[in-house]
């Protein structure tokens, strides 16, 4: 008799197939949910330049070249124009106040001098002949008062003797009149002559004064018009080096020209830098600056700031603080470093070409398991030759990849070969 079997439930089938849809269910919440959908990249750990983030002393500072000067410079310019006809010193010499340097000839200023000179001259005798007048004058108005106090004399014994004799009755009435008509004559032109002396002496004073004055002019001018004919010989206006001269005889030089400088050198050195002019906003007098030279760090400061901006940039003029280098010579250059801060605690990172492409904005940072990186966000600080400040984003004792980024293409992650 038959009998009815039973269909089995759980079939190898059946359970292979609930088996492979549960596994591929799986694998798509995987995909959604929990697989790392960070881009990647394998790169060859060796190629890189991986360092350490640190906790350490930070200043800000920027790199700049500066030329060394002497502190104090005399420039040397021809005050008159002329011709070089010969000249006393090669350039380098070293100099006294007052040595002659070159000699310039001008012939149409030596003319122009000697026709000055004699119309001076003449004008000069003219002025002591006005002079010598004015004396004369003087004492011919004294020789008249002389002469009429003299006349006066015998007009007044006359008059006095006529009218003793007119009162005893012995001449008329018409010759006393006459005799007291002459001595009020004589005594008014007296009194007309003392007037006119007192006004001769006042005006002779003013004259005479002013004589002198012009002839003192003259004097003055004769001098200015010798200094000009010496300007011709150039002389060292300050001990020092002389530097910057170059001239050759038969030469012209044109009022004005600069012929060269003096150096000062007892008075030291100075360096003179450009920076670039977005930092002009931030650079002071007295900011701190330093170098090495010679196994030693020599510290200046900025003393002068030249605020005219060429080429993108400005200068500044830096004086030593302390001792100066030995051996440092006029036209050398040396690197500086010019601090924007004073030293303190900060998160560093090196330099690296990672700035290029990420602008500072983000870096990789190695995995404590050494086997891969991450893209990390950061903020960077103030800078210096050598590190970053991290104000953001890293810790220390973290490792970092500083080498050029520009065959990553951005990948999220690095994992290392």
């Amino acid at each position: 008799m038959d009998r009815i079997i039973k269909k089995k439930k759980w079939t190898v089938k059946r359970i292979l197939t609930i088996v492979f849809s549960s596994a591929f269910g799986l694998f798509i919440i995987y995909l959604l949910f929990f697989r790392d959908k960070q881009s990647r990249l394998y790169v060859d750990e060796e190629q890189l330049a991986i360092t350490e983030v640190k906790l350490d002393r930070f200043q800000e500072f920027i790199p700049v070249d500066g030329v060394v000067y002497p502190r104090t410079t005399v420039y040397i310019d021809a005050v008159q124009g002329g011709t070089v006809e010969r000249t006393f010193v090669e350039d380098g010499a070293i100099l006294k106040k007052g040595d002659s340097i070159l000699k310039l000839v001008n012939a149409d200023m030596e003319l122009r001098y000697m026709d000055q000179e004699t119309r001076m001259y003449d004008a000069i005798n003219n002025l002591q002949n006005s002079r010598v007048n004015l004396e004369r004058s003087k004492y011919t108005r004294q020789l008249d008062i002389v002469n009429l106090m003299a006349q006066i004399d015998r007009v007044k014994l006359d008059f006095d003797r006529k009218k003793q004799l007119y009162r005893d009755k012995f001449i008329s009435d018409k010759e006393f009149e006459d005799a007291a008509r002459d001595n009020d004559l004589t005594m008014k032109q007296l009194k007309i002559s003392l007037e006119l002396q007192r006004l001769d002496s006042v005006s002779m004073v003013d004259q005479t004064r002013q004589i002198d004055n012009s002839i003192a002019r003259m004097h003055n001018n004769l001098s200015l018009l010798n200094r000009n004919l010496q300007n011709l010989v150039i002389k060292s206006p300050s001990p020092g080096k002389l530097s910057s001269f170059s001239v050759e005889i038969g030469e012209t030089k044109s009022a004005g020209e600069h012929l060269g400088q003096i150096d000062v050198m007892k008075d030291g050195f100075k360096l003179r830098t450009p920076i670039d002019e977005r930092y002009i906003s931030t650079v002071h007098i007295g900011q701190e600056a330093e170098f090495d030279f010679a196994g030693k760090t020599y510290q200046l400061e900025i003393m002068k700031i030249y605020t005219d901006v060429t080429n993108g940039s400005f200068q500044v003029d830096l004086q030593f603080t302390g001792e100066e280098p030995k051996g440092i010579k006029r036209g050398q250059t040396v690197q500086l470093r010019l601090k924007f801060s004073s030293p303190r605690d900060a998160i560093i990172v090196k330099r690296g070409g990672f700035f290029q492409e990420t602008g500072g904005n983000w870096i990789y940072v190695v995995d404590a398991s050494g086997d891969f990186a991450i893209k990390r966000n950061i903020r960077l600080g103030r800078q210096n030759t050598n590190y970053y400040e991290v104000m953001e984003g890293l810790e220390p004792g973290e490792s970092v990849i500083i080498s050029s980024y520009d065959a990553f293409g951005s990948k999220d992650k690095l994992v290392f070969r």
